[in-house]
């Protein structure tokens, strides 16, 4: 690295260390301010469960990369090469939307008995792809990667981001094998904090540079929107990488069992429809109007296909490019998980069920002690849900040449 390399990298990190207090500052203060407004706080605005017209609005601007410029003649030339021969987009061609709502919709019977709620959502669902806000095509222009850890995060979680980058998330090659990590944000909801968050989350991708943004808003209802411009997001910058692992913020994930296992699959040769996690079969569609996960029989009345719970699974790209292609035939549906089960399905596949991986915890249980017993986390994969400060500390105590477990612990 020559000297002028190392000094703008220096002069890049030396805000590391006080972005976490900037952040915390600012979240502070705007918690306070929503709190006084409605009583409620930050998380009412994050938790949504839905979203009106607002949610479908986009900015015109440029695309931001790591590079400096999405036009960069040079990394244009890798990525024509890259894409010519299975004739995707050669860069991302969501500039601008345009989108108004299905107006014929609103003519349908059922959709007169529609809980308002869901109105939107119905409305607006042909609007699939979205202009980016922050993009980073160079990601798997460097060579051969290995494992791609894609993590669904929000603007306000920092803590976790930080909490992933020094853990699981941690990129770097292990036994020859390259591991990158991207994190996948849309842009903050409507309020008078938007253009600061916006600004702490462009400053955040200057240190790290490992983060996706798209220009709708970052509520429950639009999760499967992350889904469907990931996919295609990898389809045109990132399919020459080999396993994808989805997850959450707030898991935990043994990044040396994930590899064994992927291991095993390429020894077994089961690589091309791998798709690995916590699988739920036989699950029905909840009526109770309070739970975030309610759908009314007018959107969905029939039993949902084997899907895997979103807090973390496994996928080969092999796999993946193939949902891409089915899930542009597919109508979009309000729960991400169930979505992608729904694309398999389509495919004539079923997620693999492995014990490794605990999205509802160790015990469904909270209160359970074997919840922060770290020789489960030694032996398994991937454990929902911890803080960030949980997953730092069950970090650190998990790789403690100390810790002394039975051969087998089982659960």
């Amino acid at each position: 690295m020559d000297h002028f390399s190392r000094r703008k990298r220096v002069g890049l990190l030396k805000p590391l260390l006080s972005l976490s207090l900037v952040f915390a500052s600012f979240l502070m203060i705007h918690k306070l301010k929503v709190s006084e407004k409605d009583g409620v706080g930050v998380k009412h605005m994050r938790d949504a469960a839905w979203c009106g017209s607002e949610c479908f609005s986009f900015k015109k601007g440029a695309v931001k990369t790591k590079l400096g410029s999405s036009n960069s003649p040079a990394l244009s030339n890798d990525l024509d090469a890259q894409q010519v021969s299975n004739g995707t987009p050669a860069s991302w061609d969501a500039q601008v939307l345009n989108c108004s709502e299905d107006s014929t919709v609103r003519t349908k019977d059922w959709f007169k008995r529609l809980d308002p709620r869901f109105h939107q959502f119905v409305l607006h669902r042909h609007c699939r792809y979205f202009p980016m806000l922050i993009n980073h095509p160079e990601k798997c222009t460097d060579g051969e990667v290995h494992l791609l850890m894609v993590v669904k995060s929000v603007i306000e979680q920092h803590d976790r981001r930080e909490a992933v980058r020094k853990t699981w998330g941690r990129e770097h090659t292990a036994d020859g094998k390259k591991i990158r990590t991207l994190f996948l944000l849309g842009s903050p909801t409507t309020g008078k904090d938007t253009k600061n968050l916006q600004k702490l989350i462009e400053y955040e991708d200057q240190i790290y540079g490992d983060i996706l943004q798209w220009d709708f808003m970052d509520t429950f209802f639009n999760l499967t929107l992350k889904e469907v411009n990931f996919l295609k997001w990898f389809d045109v910058y990132c399919s020459g990488v080999q396993f994808i692992f989805k997850g959450d913020d707030d898991v935990f994930v043994n990044t040396h069992n994930l590899l064994d296992l992927i291991g095993f699959k390429v020894e077994d040769h089961k690589e091309a429809d791998l798709f690995v996690g916590d699988t739920i079969s036989k699950a029905i569609p909840i009526r109770n109007r309070q739970s975030k996960y309610y759908i009314p029989k007018e959107l969905y009345d029939k039993p949902y296909p084997p899907y895997v719970g979103g807090g973390g699974f496994l996928m080969s790209s092999q796999l993946a490019r193939r949902l891409f292609v089915v899930s542009e035939d597919l109508e979009l549906y309000p729960i991400d998980d169930v979505f992608l089960g729904m694309c398999l399905q389509k495919l004539h596949l079923t997620p693999e069920m492995h014990p490794g991986f605990r999205t509802f915890g160790i015990t469904r249980r909270r209160v359970s002690p074997m919840n922060s017993e770290p020789c489960f986390y030694k032996n398994l994969i991937v454990v929902h849900k911890l803080s960030a400060q949980e997953l730092l500390r069950m970090w650190s105590v998990v790789h403690n040449e100390d810790l002394v477990c039975a051969q087998r612990t089982s659960v």
